[in-house]
């Protein structure tokens, strides 16, 4: 997810102690020793402080973070810096962009402990394993539901809703080639219309005023209407976020109420597989397996839920009942065959931008 820009704890209250485990590394340095371990992401990378501190101990390697923006903006600066990694493992490559990381050549082949434990329809690099599946989610619309109340709108079910009058100038969504929810979002409208039909259905979703912002961050904090850690500030009752974002708006809530202040509209959805990997030429490659075996360990993947609010990869892995409760279970997704992304995602970003952005 993610998400996956995606919506994390830090949603509702602040991040706590995140400062601290972010480590101070320079472009293309890489681990400097032996006992530093360190993990490329995206923004909004989360584990809990307990939970790292024991892998630490255990492992007796420290984990520094380098956190790159954006999931599209973080894999950019990866293929950047190929071959002289800013650290030794990746977290956050997802079904949208993978091809492109494998195609570029990022990673180094490591199986890791546990791969056994998530179902094989995650595990999209089965037979080389250059990437390791550690969660997945549905990107999806959310809407305010107080909004939709105080208006006395039915909210939007699927993508055909979205271009009905009555949801004129109500949506924001993050740009295809910048972010990707993004352009999973975008990925959703080519299954549902086919690669012939999605050009017209994004002409009608312009013309009905939708909003386009870089990035998840912006559109959830800054211009949707639900988000509590935006305040309400923005004027948009309508965004693409995850089907899992509900929960993060009722984390800390007490009394906790009987449902989320945000929905999902369920025909809206594409489903995005998170991976990490080894980086080719890291300094700690040793260090790097180990980090990612903890990524796919039991203890880390039932800390993701309510750190990061997707689904573990790992089917043992528990999930809390607050996640289950709040959040929203896809059944259908819409999905994309892997080697069907790769063939057109430049076209299909490059004929987004034109009639979207222009």
């Amino acid at each position: 997810m993610s998400t996956t820009s995606r919506i994390t704890a830090a949603a509702v209250v602040a991040a706590v102690g995140i400062a601290a485990l972010a480590g101070c590394g320079s472009s293309g340095g890489g681990s400097a020793d032996s006992k530093t371990v360190t993990l490329v992401s995206h923004d909004s990378f989360r584990v809990s402080k307990s939970v790292l501190a024991a892998f630490e101990k255990e492992s007796g390697y420290k984990v520094t973070m380098l956190k790159g923006g954006d999931a599209g903006k973080a894999v950019n600066q990866a293929i950047l810096s190929k071959g002289n990694p800013q650290g030794d493992v990746f977290f956050g490559i997802d079904n949208t962009l993978l091809s492109r990381g494998l195609d570029e050549g990022l990673f180094s082949p490591y199986q890791a402990k546990g791969l056994d434990k998530v179902p094989a329809g995650l595990q999209l690099d089965k037979g080389e394993h250059r990437v390791t599946p550690l969660d997945y989610g549905d990107i999806c619309v959310n809407y305010d539901r107080g909004y939709f109340d105080r208006h006395k709108i039915a909210p939007p079910k699927t993508f055909d809703d979205l271009i009905k009058p009555r949801y004129k100038g109500l949506l924001v969504t993050e740009n295809s080639a910048t972010s990707s929810p993004g352009l999973a979002f975008q990925l959703g409208t080519i299954a549902k219309y086919g690669e012939k039909g999605w050009p017209d259905y994004w002409k009608k979703l312009k013309a009905n005023g939708v909003e386009v912002v870089d990035g998840w961050d912006q559109a959830y904090y800054d211009r949707f209407s639900g988000s509590a850690a935006g305040k309400g500030k923005g004027d948009k009752p309508l965004v693409v976020s995850y089907a899992s974002s509900p929960p993060a708006e009722v984390l800390g809530k007490k009394p906790a109420p009987k449902e989320a202040p945000t929905g999902v509209a369920a025909g809206t959805c594409f489903r995005q597989i998170e991976f990490g990997g080894l980086l080719k030429g890291a300094k700690n490659e040793k260090g790097g397996k180990a980090l990612l075996d903890f990524l796919l360990s039991k203890e880390f993947q039932e800390d993701v839920p309510l750190q990061m609010f997707v689904n573990p990869a790992r089917k043992d892995a528990e999930v809390p009942e607050l996640f289950t409760k709040y959040g929203t279970t896809i059944d259908k997704p819409t999905t994309l065959a892997p080697e069907k992304i790769t063939k057109n995602r430049e076209q299909w970003i490059k004929q987004w931008s034109s009639l979207v952005l222009k």
